[in-house]
């Protein structure tokens, strides 16, 4: 039996690799998504009220400090129904955008 040389695997590696990589997240993005979407419910930061204020949607502040907050458990979060959410059809790099802003709004310290 034959094996492949390191190169060879190399260049393999990266191929299968290269559509992943190219289109990375941005929170950027991601806010401008949560202020067109989002915010009818949620308060998208600590300046821009929800414009629903009687909803009971957490803020993103409030969300991005829980301490089981992660990108991840955003990303599973936000392709998972939720009764009482709107069933946004969000492509993977609006989820990966809007994930990596709401991570973004934890405190520095």
């Amino acid at each position: 039996m034959k094996f492949a040389t390191p190169m060879f695997l190399i260049a393999i590696i990266g191929a299968a690799a290269a559509p992943a990589a190219a289109q990375s997240t941005d929170p950027a993005a991601g806010r401008r998504l949560a202020a067109s979407l989002c915010v009818e419910c949620h308060r998208i930061d600590e300046k821009t009220p929800a414009k629903d204020e009687a909803s009971k949607a957490p803020s993103f502040v409030d969300v991005a400090r829980l301490p089981s907050t992660t990108e991840l458990a955003i990303k599973v979060f936000l392709r998972s129904s939720h009764r009482q959410m709107p069933d946004f059809i969000l492509t993977p790099y609006e989820i990966d955008s809007l994930s990596a802003y709401i991570v973004g709004l934890t405190p520095k310290q």
